[in-house]
């Protein structure tokens, strides 16, 4: 990608280049979610109060994902590709290295509220005894060097920006596939070395995005033609940050929504016994595996959506965003409708108990036809990122937790409530958020403050 009016983003057919774009990113998200997997698989091997641990601390962690990688990171590629397109480049510069200083700055506060108030946390979370301290013991790895994920996150957000989302899938991949063979040796330990336990799942995504890091850094700094970081770019004021940290504030409620989601609904379906609340929690598992296909669009979004703004093409900005988001919405509605017509290939693996396949086929089966809902959703909540207006998409996310608490609250009240009656709660929230979000963009959410 070039900056400003010749950049070929800017010309470009649109699809074709949605594609190109988000295959790198959805193979790097799904490698990513593979060797988390393979982590959770080696802590299981430590045994019951450990793999309790984790399902502790797992959550803390991916919610730092989330919001270094979506929230902020999404800000952060909006804001440069819009400059980019603009054709500032000395602009983007002095952003892109503020960017990085408001993520280190994220990270060690990030660190000092688990480091100082974990066991507080955890305990609250209902952490007891040695799970408790099997918490602790990955929690405290994990937040003494989490700078590395907010710092890698960081990195790629800019290298997206400048178009080169290949660059940015290798780098993340590379330190991904090493983390899976390091993570092993710190658990169980390397020869004489004795192993770290659970800390050692944790060490290892450090270590994996420490060499992602160095790597995309080295990109930035000596090989990226659009934009080269630099210390020589570092005027420091405090208002780009300060801009930063608004869009990326407002924006983090999004994954806090879905945080919250989740755990509303895991409270209501549990009183329905522990076969329900394990069915609910497979079938849920597969929406965790359709965010990496829907950021792999969406991140393509907001770099798109972001170069069009800066150039002040919008109306060729809306169609990036509608493009993309429309590819999710057909990838998602795929997937829901081939496990919503055939249940048991998601659910026969893994269980062999026939409750809890019911529970999930009942699932599956209510909530796969509204996938399409949340590709539409998440995908446009990216694109709105690149237009730098997330106001409605965060709006649409609060609506799922309403629609969620109050649907349920009302199921709850009346007698014999079955776990069918909550499932449609659930696709009727994903409805409701998508229908919104949607109708929002094509109301004119990304005009707000344009020049007529």
């Amino acid at each position: 990608m070039v900056t400003g009016a010749t950049s070929p983003l800017l010309t470009a057919p649109i699809g074709p280049t949605i594609i190109r774009l988000a295959a790198p990113n959805m193979i790097s998200m799904l490698v990513t979610m593979a060797t988390l997997m393979a982590e959770a698989w080696y802590v299981g091997q430590l045994g019951t109060e450990a793999l309790a641990g984790l399902a502790l601390g797992f959550p803390m962690m991916m919610l730092v994902m989330m919001l270094s990688a979506g929230s902020f990171g999404g800000t952060i590629t909006g804001a440069v590709a819009r400059l980019l397109g603009a054709g500032d480049r000395e602009g983007a510069e002095v952003l892109a290295i503020h960017a990085v200083l408001m993520m280190l700055l994220l990270a060690g506060l990030c660190s000092a509220i688990f480091l100082l108030g974990g066991r507080g946390i955890y305990s609250l979370l209902g952490g007891r005894g040695m799970v408790l301290e099997q918490a602790l013991a990955y929690s405290n790895v994990l937040f003494a060097g989490c700078v590395s994920l907010w710092l890698t996150n960081a990195l790629a957000a800019i290298v997206r920006a400048t178009g080169h989302m290949s660059v940015a899938a290798k780098c993340l991949l590379t330190g991904s596939l090493l983390q899976v063979f390091v993570a092993g040796g710190l658990v169980f330990g390397w020869g004489p070395l004795p192993g770290m336990g659970i800390a050692g799942a944790a060490a290892g995504i450090i270590f994996g995005n420490a060499i992602a890091a160095v790597l995309l850094l080295n990109f930035l700094v000596n090989r990226c033609v659009e934009l080269r970081l630099r210390m020589t770019s570092l005027r420091f004021e405090a208002a780009p940050i300060v801009k930063l940290l608004k869009l990326g504030s407002l924006a983090a409620v999004n994954p806090i929504s879905t945080t919250a989601t989740v755990m509303v609904i895991t409270g209501f379906v549990a009183h329905l016994g522990v076969d329900v609340l394990a069915g609910y929690g497979i079938g849920a598992r597969l929406e965790l595996l359709l965010v990496p296909m829907i950021f792999g669009f969406g991140a393509a979004a907001t770099a798109l959506v972001g170069v069009h703004f800066g150039a002040n093409a919008i109306e060729r900005g809306h169609l990036a965003g509608w493009v993309a988001a429309a590819f999710s919405a057909v990838l998602c509605g795929l997937v829901g409708g081939a496990v919503a017509l055939f249940p048991s290939l998601w659910a026969n693996l893994f269980t062999q108990a026939e409750t809890v396949r019911e529970a999930c086929r009942n699932y599956l089966q209510i909530v796969g036809p509204f996938y399409a809902f949340y590709g539409v959703s998440l995908c446009l909540y990216f694109a709105s990122q690149g237009a730098g207006r997330v106001l409605w998409p965060v709006i649409a996310s609060v609506l799922r937790v309403v629609v969620i608490v109050m649907g349920c609250i009302a199921v709850a009240r009346e007698p014999g409530a079955t776990a069918a009656q909550f499932f449609w709660v659930i696709a009727a929230a994903l409805a409701a958020q998508g229908l919104m979000t949607g109708a929002a963009i094509r109301l004119g959410a990304w005009r707000v403050g344009l020049a007529p």
